[in-house]
C-alpha cells in the first residue's frame, strides 16, 4: 500500500523536476534534460507527455516550452504539496495516539 504512493510521490518528483527544467532553460529537447538529470531518455519523455497532458508544457521545434498555465500552476503548487503533507502528517499512528 506504502509502495504505491511512494512510487507515485517518485514519479511526481521527476515530473515536477523536468518542469523546472524547462522553466529555467526552455526551449530545451529530451537529450539535454535525461544528460542533466541522469533519467533515461523514455522516463523524461514520460514526464513531457504528462506535462504536455496538464497543458503544463508544449512542444517547439527546439524543445519544451513553458504555456499561460505553468505560472499559475507554479503558484499554486506550494500550497497544494502543504496541503498533501498536513493529511499525510494526521494519518500518522503516532500523530493519532497522541492527540488522544
Amino acid at each position: 500500500m506504502i509502495d504505491r504512493l511512494e512510487k507515485e510521490v517518485d514519479m511526481l518528483e521527476r515530473h515536477l523536476e523536468v518542469l523546472h527544467m524547462v522553466i529555467e532553460s526552455e526551449p530545451i529537447g529530451i537529450v539535454k534534460m535525461s544528460n542533466e538529470t541522469g533519467y533515461p531518455h523514455h522516463k523524461v519523455r514520460y514526464s513531457l507527455r504528462v506535462l504536455e497532458e496538464e497543458t503544463l508544457i508544449e512542444p517547439s521545434s527546439q524543445g519544451a516550452i513553458t504555456t499561460d498555465r505553468t505560472h499559475e500552476f507554479v503558484e499554486e503548487l506550494d500550497g497544494k504539496v502543504d496541503e498533501i503533507m498536513d493529511k499525510m502528517e494526521s494519518m500518522k499512528i503516532d500523530a493519532a495516539a497522541e492527540a488522544e
